[in-house]
């Protein structure tokens, strides 16, 4: 079998490194927020305020990879997030708490294009699922350890997980800078495609595209925002536990999507990619709609590992069925912005939403809202063409006739 590029290798470190910080905020983040007296939707808010800068800021993001190269800009994009984090530990208001925090955005979605543009470009084609299911599986590692090490901290207080992110963003960038040095700043021989970028439109004419940007819409809704956002307040508020609890619900998430994520990608690339996003869904679906209704904490930890699973089948598959598309391209382009754009806009209003039904009509409603969006992408999955290499016989990709003449236009 194909072996992995090392350059790939180095990335995956880096997620380690970079989730592992992630996780440690991801149980403080709403409760530090509602030390401010502020409501269930104005603590959702302060996650959501970090995608919403995401969202704003991918198209000069794409811009910037174009002109000086993934890597300088995912170091950039590093050390963005690093000061801004460490600018929140010492937060005085709610206002300065959000502020800080969606400065953040603007570096993460920097490093987040510039590793998706590098993923795809150095996958080669056979491998793409194992590709995406290790990048997924080192991203999520750290969030396993992440979130138990952030609820230890807290017997530190609120503001210590912030200030351990930020140095352990600082260490990706050392890790990237140092081992990444002939990756990401010019294509590597034989490696970029002699095909322009492709057009968003032309993009969206392709059913299978639709369904990717779909399943990862409800990845944003889900996994980044609600789960960071609602999940730990339904641990603290509805099932009145402690906020390091919270931490533990976040970190059974994780686990069942290790579980998944370790084996959905090298499965995808024998059997095709809908045969495993379509359970995958169907998964997420269930666990998350009955989550709102868990009676005590061990089911709510049951239904986290369940969902976790769901959402770690579909998670690099639909990452390979995007590489499958756009094939080896040109940096940028705008359906690849597009397809980061759809995470982040179902980060930014998944926790907006949800948070605002989980304070009129309670927590049950809210997670059934948020297990409909996910099986609004299984609808549109099943409707998908099949993408995988070695299912259709050859590299699948939307044909675009006329490379566009601007790789940052959106469309």
């Amino acid at each position: 079998m194909r072996q992995i590029p090392r350059g790939i290798w180095v990335l995956l470190a880096a997620n380690v490194v970079i989730a592992l910080g992630y996780g440690l905020i991801a149980p403080a983040l709403p409760a530090f927020a509602r030390t401010f007296n502020v409501s269930l939707t104005a603590a959702s808010a302060v996650v959501s305020a970090f995608a919403v800068m995401r969202l704003v800021f991918a198209p000069t993001t794409g811009r910037l990879v174009t002109v000086f190269g993934e890597r300088r800009i995912y170091l950039i994009g590093l050390l963005i997030v690093a000061l801004s984090t460490f600018a929140c530990a010492f937060a005085q208001g709610y206002w300065q708490l959000l502020i800080f925090r969606a400065a953040g955005g603007i570096g993460s979605t920097m490093f987040t294009v510039s590793a998706m543009a590098l993923l795809i470009r150095m996958s080669p084609g056979d491998i793409r699922g194992r590709v995406s299911g290790f990048f997924s599986a080192g991203f999520l590692i750290g969030n396993i350890t992440g979130p138990l090490i952030g609820s230890a901290l807290l017997g530190f207080g609120l503001r210590m997980p912030f200030v351990v992110y930020a140095i352990a963003l600082v260490i990706a960038a050392i890790v990237v800078a140092t081992q990444l040095r002939d990756h990401g700043d010019r294509p590597e021989p034989g490696t970029q495609s002699s095909e322009g970028v492709i057009r968003f439109r032309t993009a969206l004419r392709d059913r299978t595209y639709r369904a990717v940007l779909a399943s990862n819409f409800a990845q944003g809704w889900s996994s980044m925002g609600v789960r960071v956002a609602v999940v730990p307040l339904f641990i603290t508020d509805a099932l009145d536990e402690s906020a390091s609890m919270a931490g533990v619900a976040l970190a059974a998430f994780a686990v069942g999507n290790v579980a998944a994520i370790v084996v959905a990608g090298r499965l995808s690339d024998t059997f095709g990619r809908r045969p495993i996003m379509l359970p995958g869904l169907a998964i997420a679906t269930a666990g998350t709609a009955a989550l709102g209704f868990a009676p005590n904490l061990v089911v709510a930890l049951l239904l986290c590992a369940a969902a976790g699973a769901g959402s770690g089948l579909f998670a690099p598959t639909h990452q390979a069925a995007l590489a499958d598309v756009l094939g080896n391209r040109q940096q940028g382009g705008s359906a690849l912005a597009a397809y980061g754009m759809s995470s982040d806009l179902g980060a930014v209003s998944g926790p907006v939403v949800v948070g605002f039904v989980a304070d009129s009509a309670g927590f049950g409603p809210a997670f059934v809202l948020t297990g409909v969006v996910t099986a609004v992408a299984f609808v549109l999955w099943s409707l998908a063409a099949e993408t995988a290499p070695a299912v259709v016989g050859s590299r699948a990709h939307v044909t675009d006739p006329e490379p566009d003449p601007d790789p940052d236009a959106t469309g």
